[in-house]
This record gives structure tokens, C-alpha cells and sequence, in this order.
């Protein structure tokens, strides 16, 4: 008798994970992986073939929790006006943020002057410096003294901590131990994880006896219905991985108890940078998307802009002759498709069409991916079946494929140019061409292409400006995921 069999349930995977606490894919299907497969119709479904080249990672559950930055927070907001005037004092800081500087860290304040040794002499676009003392017990707030701050005398221990504006940047240093000090308080900075659902697709074909005993006059037939519903299988899979939603839910099955269903979250809404755009693209501008994906925190290796058919004809329709330094060629990429090539300073972007945006009701819309940037995770390798069925004169055969495609990093953009709302938690990003400001939407971060002092005398071409419902801030240009 098979002990894996739960007495009065059915032996199903299912009924076996409630009683097992988990599922080893590996005792359940034979792994058989073909890629012959996946190299069908590759044009028609690029998503799903950077998932097969992307990193895979075998779980063993259907639940995964993912870590789309796995790089510690590296700056931290004041929530409110800190109005200075002591030696030390509690900095209030974001929700969330108030523990992460532990005690003996040191933290630049961008904006801020610090002081000269002697504490009377400001020094103009050399920040201050603060030093985490503790935490106050009742708020959980660093209490920091000053580094380089105001002294009423030079010959005074301690320095006065100045003023700091609500919104203030703080950028974490390295701790700083006496002379005696070999222990240290280890670093709260842990990533916070989104928790991914794999989905279990299939394919089935049935073939009754009668049309398998008439191949030899129909030699083609099986061959297409064959190709058919595999090109099906794939196209409808790539629009799952671009538009599905999270979900996990059960259903009653006859013979076989309660089974649980999960569906998986598509690409599409795991971005959290996005570039809402409207109107001509400019070399400029492609420039500007460059340099924002390749120099932020995250620097992927490649840029793949995989586009909707109206976006594609813009890029194509651009005026380069002002741009002579621009390349722009054709070229077959390591994927093995062809793309547009277009070359930057920053970096080369490859464009390639992806259909299934346009089938979607995107085609103005696009995502610029970095390829070695995407997670595979694998609970069910991909494996075939054929069985005979009962009763009928026929066999069934099919593919079952239980997986799912993550982000990693923060380089990724999503490109909106149909007007949609933005995605929860993340970025969004609007390209200014204009010496007037722009209208004050909070939230919103513009990107330059030329400046602005409508904005700010500071509001220089290349640098990104938010609007916080009283004054416009420069951005950093850190990614902050909730």
C-alpha cells in the first residue's frame, strides 16, 4: 500500500500537499522538458521565451515569496520639520524607516550645510553629517547629535544640530565605533517580499481512432491541428504572463474533494517604475529613457523594449538627422531574434515588437525589460502525457506547465501611452520638454529632457523634480518600494 495515501482522501497532489505540508514536484511527474516547443512561434510570444531563458528557479510550493530588490534600503525621508537648536534630539522619519539607522550610523543630509571645525563658518554644498546616538523609547526614532554642526565656542564638545525640512533625504554611511568597540548592533535592512502564485496551465488534444486510421490519406491534418493548438496554447499563455491577476481559490470537484486554483500576476503590474507619455517621441527623449533605466541603483546588463505596434511606428518615425552621433542599425540579438538597435552613451536599447500588447488594447504602450533581470519559477517541470480514454475511441494527449515570471531589480520601466493608472506602491514618471512648470500633481515625478525654470533656478536638463503638495523637491532618483 502507497503510505503517501491519505486514509478516506483521494490521492491527489492536492490532498497529498494538505497532508504533507508541501508539494516535491519531482515526486509526482517525470521531468521532460521539451524545447522544441518553446521555440515555436517565438515571434508571436517574446515574453514567454525570456521567461524560458531566464533564471529558473525550482519551489516547492505554488506560493513563492519574491524579493524584487534584494539590495537594503540605501536612503531614508524626514516626515517632519526637525527644528534643530539642541546637541541631540529624536529625527522623525517615514513610517517603516525608523528603526533601519541603528545605533553608531552615521547619515548625510542632502541639502543641508554642515559647519567648519570651529562651528561658526557654514560651508555651502558640504552636507551635514549626523551621528545615530540610540532610539527614543516611545516612538522608535533615532536620536542624533551632529558631526559638523553650529558651536557657540570652538572649544565645545558637541555641536548644535541645525534645522532640517520635512522631506530631507538621508543617506546612510558606515558606522562609526569608538576606540574600544568591537560590537555592533546587526542591521534591520530587510527586504520586503511580494508573494507570487504559480499557475498550472495545460493543453490537451484528443485524436479519435478514425482520424489517426486516416493520416495516410490526410498525412498533413494531425500536423496542423497539432500546430494550431499548441500556437494557441502559447499565445494565450504570453497573455497571462503580461495581464493575469493574482488569485487563489478553491473548487468542489467531483470524486476528488476540494482542489485549489492559483493564477498568477502578469508583468504588467509588477512594475514599479512608470513612464507615462503623451505625445511625439524625440531623440531626447529615448536618451532620457536610457539614462533612466541604466544608471539608477539596479544597472542591467541589456535593454529590451519589447513594444506595442503604435509605439514601435513613433521610435521608427523619429527624426534623427540632428543626431548624427545616434546609431541606430539592425541586428539579430542574442536571443536569435531581429531587433532595431538603438545605441546610447548609457547603453543600447534592442526594439522588437511583441504583439500580444496590441491584442491586449496596448499598442501605444511598451516595456523596457532588462533581460538578465527576470525570475522563472518552476513548481511542475514541463512534461507531456498521452492516455487512452474509457469508453471512447480515442487518446488524449496534452502538456502540463505549472510556473510563473517575476521581476528582479528595480531597473525596469514600464511605458504608458495609453493613459491608464498607475500601478500601486511604485514610481510614475512623466518626460517635460518646457521652460514653464508643469502642472503640481503630487506624486508625479518629471523627468527634464530640457530646463526648466519655471520649476527651479536648479531645474537643470537631465534632472527629475517632484511636486509635494507645497513646493517642488529634486529626486533622488532612488526607487522606493513599499
Amino acid at each position: 500500500m502507497n503510505k503517501t495515501i491519505i486514509p478516506g482522501e483521494p490521492a491527489t497532489v492536492s490532498a497529498l500537499a494538505n497532508a504533507t505540508g508541501g508539494i516535491d514536484a519531482g515526486n509526482f511527474v517525470e521531468p521532460d522538458i521539451d524545447q522544441q516547443l518553446f521555440r515555436f512561434n517565438s515571434d508571436d510570444t517574446p515574453l514567454m521565451n525570456l521567461m524560458l531563458r531566464a533564471k529558473r528557479v525550482k519551489v516547492s510550493s505554488p506560493e513563492v515569496d519574491h524579493y524584487m530588490i534584494d539590495e537594503p534600503k540605501s536612503t531614508l525621508t524626514t516626515s517632519a520639520n526637525f527644528a534643530g537648536g539642541k546637541a541631540q534630539e529624536v529625527l522623525q522619519l517615514q513610517p517603516g524607516e525608523e528603526n533601519l539607522p541603528r545605533e553608531y550610523t552615521t547619515l548625510l543630509v542632502k541639502g543641508v550645510d554642515g559647519y567648519e571645525p570651529d562651528g561658526k563658518t557654514r560651508t555651502p554644498g558640504k552636507s551635514l553629517m549626523l551621528f545615530v546616538v540610540g532610539h527614543d523609547a516611545s516612538t522608535g526614532g533615532p536620536i542624533v547629535r551632529a558631526v559638523n554642526g553650529m558651536k557657540y565656542s570652538p572649544d565645545d564638545e558637541v555641536s548644535i544640530l541645525p534645522p532640517i525640512p520635512a522631506g530631507t533625504k538621508l543617506v546612510m554611511l558606515a558606522n562609526s565605533l569608538h576606540e574600544t568597540q568591537k560590537q555592533v548592533d546587526p542591521d534591520l535592512i530587510v527586504p520586503q517580499p511580494t508573494r507570487i502564485f504559480l499557475q498550472k496551465r495545460g493543453m490537451n488534444q484528443v485524436v479519435s481512432d478514425y482520424f489517426e486510421s486516416q493520416k495516410m490519406r490526410v498525412p498533413f491534418a494531425k500536423a496542423v491541428v497539432a500546430e494550431q493548438a499548441i500556437a494557441n496554447f502559447k499565445v494565450r499563455g504570453n497573455r497571462t504572463l503580461w495581464a493575469g491577476r493574482a488569485g487563489k481559490f478553491r473548487i468542489n470537484v467531483p470524486q476528488l474533494g476540494m482542489q485549489t486554483i492559483y493564477t498568477t500576476e502578469g508583468l504588467r503590474w509588477q512594475f514599479k517604475r512608470e513612464l507615462q507619455h503623451s505625445g511625439r517621441w524625440t531623440v531626447e527623449k529615448i536618451i532620457a529613457l536610457a539614462k533612466m533605466f541604466f544608471t539608477g541603483e539596479d544597472v542591467p546588463k541589456t535593454a529590451l523594449l519589447l513594444a506595442g505596434k503604435d509605439l514601435l511606428e513613433q521610435i521608427q518615425c523619429v527624426d534623427y538627422s540632428r543626431h548624427p552621433e545616434i546609431q541606430i542599425s539592425t541586428k539579430v540579438n542574442s536571443i536569435g531574434w531581429t531587433v532595431t538597435n538603438f545605441h546610447t552613451v548609457f547603453g543600447d536599447i534592442e526594439i522588437k515588437r511583441e504583439p500580444t500588447l496590441d491584442r491586449l488594447g496596448w499598442s501605444h504602450s511598451g516595456a523596457l525589460i532588462g533581460e538578465d533581470r527576470l525570475v522563472h519559477y518552476v513548481y511542475s517541470a514541463e512534461h507531456h502525457f498521452q492516455d487512452r480514454m474509457e469508453g471512447h475511441e480515442a487518446t488524449r494527449s496534452g502538456i502540463l506547465i505549472w510556473d510563473a515570471l517575476a521581476l528582479k531589480g528595480s531597473c525596469h520601466i514600464w511605458i504608458d501611452g495609453e493613459g491608464e493608472t498607475a500601478n500601486a506602491g511604485g514610481e510614475l514618471f512623466e518626460l517635460w520638454q518646457s521652460e514653464t512648470a508643469p502642472e503640481e500633481k503630487s506624486g508625479t515625478i518629471f523627468y527634464l529632457v530640457s530646463d526648466c525654470p519655471g520649476i527651479s533656478k536648479f531645474a537643470k536638463s537631465g534632472t527629475m523634480w517632484t511636486y509635494d503638495g507645497t513646493s517642488w523637491k529634486e529626486h533622488s532618483g532612488e526607487l522606493q518600494i513599499d
